[in-house]
């Protein structure tokens, strides 16, 4: 609030219910930003907030649904209005039926209305149904009130929580290693439970459970399990393929605790122990991300744009190492078709208003996910056919030095043998 202008009101919404059929609802999930400002998880409500002189500088309105005890004997309780005024330090919570009634009274107030969109801000369909819902059903588009919201008021405000969203607080950082920590230990587990034989989705169902099993919540997003050639899939979830002796598996996987997501990527061998053009083309990428990562620091004054071109330059030259002859537009076109990385936090891609040309901040947390998938081309080494491997951690700027959250994935040649292998100590499941 002290970043907007005077006599400037924030609306956020909470996320609708998602029906799978029918009313079969899907399990439900926050609204990012909604949550970010609020941390309420129930549906049917909102949230404004006025800029004033008070002595934080804003007053916050909590609307909810409030107690229902017949609603609460289908659904299970919910937050009462005095609840929700004392636990989210709201200084007035009120029933979500006053919704309209309270914005139409508080726009004629203040100069600049910040809502929270649902979906893409560019999309008129999506504005004019958010703002039939903030104002009432029996509104009208040619009502004045709703055309002075749409042009003369109205601000985005997804970018202005987005540049916030990106650098995480302490607590943020708590809960990130958390989930990180949680995934990156059913990495290890599904490499064990891991078996030539197996199918795909087998090895996904086993990373939730253990997930779940660890606290998570959710998965943070469709689980790849790429065994062999499909690994070269770069968002291959359809998991419907057996796993064969002689590949690997390549599973980017990842939970969502507490509200924050991880995303972990790890390439192991199904039969536990690499061949030798395996471990030769997985210890080139991860030679390459490790001098990456320790790039990922403040004060080295790199930005993403910047990592990302370095990512370029020193896979060219571990593939060369190893016998690969890469010609101009071999490795971004067809070996390492992707970028980087990516910020990450409530939402797996945490914002999409970061400059990636922007050097990097201390407390960002990005992923580092060099890759390299070659197709069976005669232009490239024949040993290495068929093998796709990205090797992903979630790293914390700091202002020296990066910490790397997910190193409870196995990522050395050894470690990740020693898990597939059981020598880590981890029971099969």
């Amino acid at each position: 609030m002290d970043l907007l202008p005077e006599k400037s009101a924030v609306v956020s919404v909470a996320a609708p219910m998602k029906y799978m059929s029918g009313n079969i609802f899907y399990k439900y999930r926050q609204n990012s930003n909604f949550w970010y400002l609020t941390g309420f998880e129930e549906p049917n409500s909102a949230v404004i907030l006025r800029k004033d002189s008070s002595s934080r500088g804003y007053t916050m309105t909590l609307f909810c649904h409030g107690k229902d005890l017949h609603k609460e004997k289908w659904d299970g309780a919910s937050t009462s209005l005095d609840a929700a005024k004392e636990l989210f330090a709201a200084d007035d919570a009120l029933s979500i039926s006053s919704f309209g009634t309270y914005l139409k009274s508080l726009v004629q107030h203040v100069s600049h209305v910040y809502v929270d969109l649902p979906g893409s801000s560019t999309e008129p369909s999506k504005r004019t149904s958010l703002l039939k819902f903030l104002i009432g059903p029996s509104t009208s588009e040619n009502n004045p009130l709703f055309e002075s919201i749409s042009n003369s008021l109205r601000r985005p405000l997804a970018p202005h929580l987005g540049m916030l969203r990106v650098v995480k607080s302490k607590a943020e950082q708590k809960v990130m290693l958390a989930a990180a920590t949680i995934s990156g230990r059913a990495h290890a587990k599904s490499m064990r439970f891991t078996q030539p034989g197996l199918s795909e989705a087998s090895v996904a169902a086993h990373f939730e459970y253990i997930c779940a099993l660890g606290g998570a919540q959710r998965p943070a997003y469709v689980p790849v399990v790429a065994s062999g050639p499909n690994a070269l899939i770069l968002h291959y979830t359809a998991n419907n393929q057996i796993i064969n002796l002689d590949e690997l598996v390549l599973m980017d996987a990842g939970c969502e605790y507490n509200g924050y997501a991880s995303d972990i990527t790890r390439t192991y061998p199904a039969s536990g122990t690499f061949s030798d053009p395996q471990r030769e083309l997985y210890s080139a990428v991860l030679s390459a991300q490790k001098d990456l990562i320790a790039l990922c620091t403040a004060s080295a004054g790199y930005s993403l744009q910047e990592l990302h071109r370095e990512s370029c330059v020193l896979l060219k030259k571990e593939l060369n190492s190893i016998g690969f002859n890469i010609h101009k537009g071999d490795l971004e076109r067809i070996l390492y078709p992707h970028y980087l990385g990516h910020p990450v936090g409530i939402d797996l891609h945490e914002t999409s208003f970061i400059d990636r040309a922007a050097p990097l901040q201390e407390g960002m947390i990005i992923t580092i996910e060099p890759g390299v998938y070659v197709p069976p081309n005669a232009n490239f080494p024949k040993q290495f056919h068929d093998i796709g491997i990205r090797i992903e951690d979630e790293v914390l700027i700091g202002e020296e030095d990066p910490v790397v959250l997910s190193t409870s994935a196995p990522k050395e040649v050894e470690d990740i043998e020693g898990a597939c292998q059981g020598a880590l100590g981890l029971e099969p499941h």
